[in-house]
């Protein structure tokens, strides 16, 4: 049964070197109590980045909320996991605004992006993993993590850190600061307690310094608040956000497809981390996870909220935790629901300063693009074969200095799209013209790994690159906004896995 879970033992937190198993519940209140944190840990991502993309951050947190729910039916209940708003789409989404594309155009070509990903899921399902490592092996799926990140460097330098330079800058030390000071849960959150940090302290300037001269979201220069509070006054205390129907267009949906490979190597290296926590073989329910997280996708665009991921962060809350049940998941799913239906909490979510998201958004974007580097060097890719240098070299200059393909009038390719291209067709053109020296030392090094083995990585039980936010995200981009790096000895920074005893968190 979806909803029928055995009590673990009397109910209670589980002794140490035990835990309870994901058909398991402890006692309804302190299953509460875990459902809560789950909210905690995703809550800072989650609508962060519909901020940033320019989307209905309520709408994203309440949609999140069905997404994971029907996530956890899919995979009937054998990989817990929460779906929060995915990074990955942050660059292609403002490229898409970029060319006059509005919040209906970014949702139809996020929710075609959503079916790639579903059907990738299908792919794997029956035709087993070994096809799409052939296909991005792990060369190619760092070359395009690095690429959607560094890519975004222009929104952070150029749209939010300029709106309130010291504030951002403020924003960003209390990050770095709370992400290497605190430990455990606290320091998961990291990113969520500098919003929180740059929120009081853009009201405390308000109050002291006045009001702030400086280029506003559209560039111009103007004299302002830093939050103005009229939004929330009038908004309800309940009712339904405010929904966007999604229109399709061909040149955008190819600006955001590039993210369905970034999120095949996270859900890959989610799931190979929980099976790894929990001592179970997942790899026969992976195929349904990727599926699980395209329809998650689907529905949420399809009203007008964000895309969807598996989060590591809350992969840490279960480290943390040892409680591994998914009746806390399905707790966290109806608290995001409830959050959704009230217009205030989104009024209050939607006034966050630009300096904030300034401060947030250079830690953010960057980490996203050194989890590329992180995929690189874990499946130990060598550059000093031409191979890899070359074509991917070509690729990732193309993403990040946001080169266009016009192809005709009606249809050009750049930037992320252009670069994820070149890197994934030219490597493999490469591979196929290269000596067979060079092939040989592809295998030697690890960037074509063998059938099975699971997608950004080589060698551990939990696989992928490691998550900005802290917690073992074997191979995430999405995560990245979602907690604090853990730097503690025998810490994975991917998710939060113990190394040295094999939990992990993101």
């Amino acid at each position: 049964m979806a909803f029928s879970w055995k009590l673990y033992g009397d109910g209670k937190t589980p002794p140490l070197g035990e835990a309870v198993a994901p058909d398991e519940r402890l006692s309804w209140p302190r299953t509460v109590g875990i459902g809560a944190q789950h909210v905690v840990a995703m809550f800072g991502a989650t609508f962060v980045f519909p901020l940033i993309m320019g989307l209905d951050a309520n709408l994203a947190i309440m949609m999140s909320g069905i997404a994971t729910i029907v996530f956890l039916l899919i995979v009937k209940g054998r990989v817990p996991s929460y779906l929060g708003t995915s990074a990955a789409f942050v660059g292609g989404v403002a490229a898409i605004r970029a060319n006059g594309g509005g919040s209906s155009d970014v949702v139809g070509a996020i929710l075609v992006a959503g079916v790639a990903l579903a059907l990738v899921g299908v792919l794997i399902h029956f035709a087993g993993l070994g096809v799409i490592n052939k296909v991005l092996p792990p060369a190619v799926t760092g070359a395009v993590v690095m690429l959607i990140g560094f890519n975004l460097a222009p929104v952070a330098a150029g749209i939010y850190w300029p709106q309130d330079q010291w504030v951002a800058l403020a924003t960003m030390a209390f990050v770095i600061v709370a992400s290497l000071a605190l430990r455990g849960f606290i320091a998961r959150i990291s990113i969520l307690l500098g919003l929180v940090f740059g929120y009081l302290l853009s009201v405390l300037l308000d109050v002291t310094a006045g009001d702030i001269t400086s280029p506003d979201g559209t560039g111009e220069i103007s004299t302002r608040e830093r939050i103005n509070f009229d939004s929330v006054g009038e908004a309800d205390w309940f009712g339904l956000p405010q929904f966007t129907f999604p229109t399709f267009s061909l040149n955008f949906s190819l600006l955001v497809l590039p993210a369905v490979i970034a999120l095949v190597a996270e859900n890959v290296g989610h799931v190979k981390a929980v099976a790894e926590m929990t001592k179970r073989d997942l790899d026969p329910v992976m195929g349904r996870a990727v599926f699980a997280d395209g329809v998650g996708t689907v529905l949420a665009t399809s009203v007008g909220g964000s895309p969807t991921t598996t989060y590591a962060e809350n992969i840490g809350v279960m480290a943390a935790t040892r409680v591994y049940s998914t009746a806390a998941y399905y707790v966290a799913a109806v608290v995001a629901i409830l959050l959704g239906l009230i217009p205030k909490f989104g009024a209050l979510i939607s006034i966050v300063p630009g300096g904030v998201l300034g401060g947030i958004t250079v830690v953010l974007y960057g980490m996203i693009g050194l989890l590329g580097a992180k995929i690189w060097k874990e499946n130990r890719v060598d550059f000093a074969n031409p191979i890899n240098l070359v074509p991917l070299a070509a690729g990732i200059i193309i993403g990040i200095g946001n080169v266009t393909l016009t192809i005709t009038d009606d249809f050009s390719l750049q930037g992320i799209a252009l670069g994820s291209i070149v890197a994934v067709v030219a490597w493999h053109v490469a591979r196929a013209l290269a000596p067979a020296d060079m092939k040989a030392a592809l295998l030697r090094e690890g960037s074509v790994p063998e059938s099975g083995s699971s997608l950004g990585h080589h060698g551990g039980p939990a696989g992928g690159y490691a998550d900005e936010r802290g917690g073992s995200d074997p191979s995430s981009v999405d995560e990245v906004g979602r907690a604090g790096i853990d730097t503690r000895p025998g810490m994975d920074t991917r998710a939060g896995v113990d190394t040295t005893k094999g939990t992990r968190d993101r």
